[in-house]
C-alpha cells in the first residue's frame, strides 16, 4: 500500500460567478488564462496554477496527488479527516483535516 502524498502546484477556489472571478485574475492581476471550460477556468500565477471553479465557496483548496487514491482516502478518514465532497468518477475528493483545512486528493 503506497500513500505517499505529493502536492501539485494547483490551488482551487470556488465562486458563484466564474466569469467575474476569472476577469479579476486576468484583467486586474494580469495572470494569463491557460484553460477554460464551462465549469472551471485556470490562470497561471507562476509558482502555482489557480483553478477557478463554478460552485459554492469553501475557501482555497490545495491539491495533493497520491499513487493509490482509495488507500490514501481510507488512511485520511481513519486519521480523522471528513469527506466534504467525493467524485469517484475522476477519482478525487475534497476532505477537511482535523484542523479544518479543506484539501483535494487525486490519483497521480
Amino acid at each position: 500500500m503506497s500513500t505517499a502524498f505529493k502536492a501539485s502546484r494547483d490551488v482551487i477556489i470556488r465562486t458563484h460567478d466564474l466569469e467575474k472571478a476569472t476577469r479579476f485574475y486576468a484583467d486586474v492581476m494580469h495572470l494569463p488564462v491557460i484553460d477554460r471550460s464551462a465549469s472551471m477556468n485556470c490562470v497561471d500565477a507562476g509558482a502555482f496554477r489557480l483553478y477557478i471553479e463554478q460552485g459554492p465557496k469553501h475557501g482555497p483548496v490545495f491539491d495533493f496527488l497520491v499513487p493509490n487514491f482509495n488507500d490514501a482516502k481510507r488512511l485520511l478518514v481513519e486519521a480523522g479527516c471528513v469527506v466534504v465532497e467525493d467524485n469517484p468518477s475522476v477519482p478525487r475528493c475534497y476532505l477537511a483535516d482535523p484542523h479544518g483545512l479543506i484539501f483535494n486528493i487525486a490519483q497521480a
